[in-house]
């Protein structure tokens, strides 16, 4: 297959930046034919931009039964990821999702599962999987440099919202729209990024405050202590409340230690094993030698470019996803093990119970009132913001 024809489904702030990107012509192999959405000033946006080239759907059915595409981007609110997907799938397209895979793991497995049956390849946007830093930290931990590991411990609370952000759909930061805060919302990447380095967690024990910074009823301050197989454990924390933030991953091992922040991934190996050098050194509190090492990162292609071209180059050429849609229930698996935790004030293991993550959930939704929102104006159409990349 030569040339791809891609619908978007959602042409927001997201799905009219792929739209653009894709009609454009900035990634090889994709052609853009029909976007959809629900709101008819988006659909009029598009077809200022597009003409009669691409053709206007508010019905994403349509769309997918209409024969103008052979894979689908989905750039909707959160809780309709899955079902897009499923639809997509069993009618043999090829399906990128923007992340979260959805709310709930229940609906994402099977969504995974019509994956399986499905013709079509699948894959979700975690385009910060391309970052060169992240994906030397996952060979260093994978290859054994770091030793056994003993801890991971992530700060990113660099992701400040005002009150006018939260204001600016009815979807947002609602049980019923987005399935949460910043854990499902801002979140997402990291902690995929996080099992994508260090696998998944055994149990998890979480502390999700909700409207502790904004006028809303999800969380917007979150704090997870994760335990592994091997004795290891995880610190992970966020918020959308604080202001400068910080983002800062440390990965510490029996071999020494690896940090990135600032854009900067700084290496601390030790010349033997730290256990060996317990065990055997006569002195009570030795100073041993280590090489130190730091890789700045490099500048590159915008990253969800780098996925829509890996996506293309999957169905044209055969090549490995970087971002398989299936792997989207991990990330999903921790948010939701934490939701739970904190509406059970108690540690949750993994695999979840998802039957009772699920009635927690219905029961937060139903609770939920309506709180008054501005809609102010979406801020942009048809380009990528920088808030959209990693931030140091």
């Amino acid at each position: 297959m030569d040339e791809i024809r891609l619908g978007v489904i959602g042409i927001g702030n997201m799905g009219s930046a792929h739209a653009m990107h894709v009609y454009r012509g900035d990634v090889a192999g994709l052609k853009l034919t029909a976007v959809c959405d629900i709101e008819d000033r988006r659909l009029k946006w598009a077809k200022e931009q597009f003409g009669e080239e691409v053709t206007g759907y508010t019905d994403y059915q349509k769309l997918i039964t209409s024969g103008e595409v052979d894979a689908i981007l989905i750039a909707t609110p959160h809780i309709l990821h899955p079902e897009i997907s499923i639809a997509g799938l069993r009618a043999d397209l090829h399906v990128l999702t923007e992340k979260p895979a959805g709310i709930d793991t229940a609906s994402v497995r099977r969504m995974n599962q019509a994956a399986k049956e499905s013709r079509g390849k699948f894959a979700i946007m975690y385009n910060q999987r391309t970052n060169p830093l992240y994906k030397r930290i996952r060979e260093i931990v994978m290859r054994g440099e770091l030793g056994e590991v003993k801890r991971f411990v992530w700060i990113v609370n660099n992701w400040y919202r005002t009150q006018s952000y939260y204001d600016s759909g009815d979807w947002r930061a609602t049980w019923n729209g987005e399935g949460g805060g910043v854990l499902i919302n801002q979140c997402p990447h990291n902690l995929d990024i996080w099992q994508w380095i260090m696998g998944m967690p055994t149990r998890v024990r979480a502390f999700c405050r909700k409207g502790q910074y904004h006028r809303i009823q999800v969380e917007d301050d979150v704090t997870i202590y994760a335990e592994y197989a091997n004795g290891a454990n995880a610190v992970f924390i966020s918020s959308t409340g604080e202001y400068p933030g910080t983002n800062r991953m440390e990965i510490s091992g029996t071999r020494g230690k690896a940090v990135i922040e600032n854009g900067k991934l700084t290496l601390q190996l030790l010349q033997e094993d730290e256990r060996i050098l317990c065990k055997t050194s006569t002195e009570s509190m030795p100073t041993p030698d280590y090489e130190q090492r730091v890789i700045e990162q490099k500048p590159q292609k915008q990253d969800h470019l780098l996925i829509l071209e890996n996506f293309a180059d999957a169905i044209r050429k055969g090549k490995e996803l970087i971002a398989p849609g299936i792997e989207g229930i991990n990330g999903l698996t921790i948010s939701n093990a934490a939701y739970l935790s904190q509406w059970t004030d108690d540690w949750v293991t993994l695999p979840i119970d998802e039957q009772k993550f699920l009635s927690y959930l219905k029961k937060e939704q139903d609770m939920e009132g309506k709180i008054a929102k501005q809609h102010p104006a979406v801020e942009k159409y048809g380009e990528y913001s920088e808030r959209w990349n990693v931030r140091w």
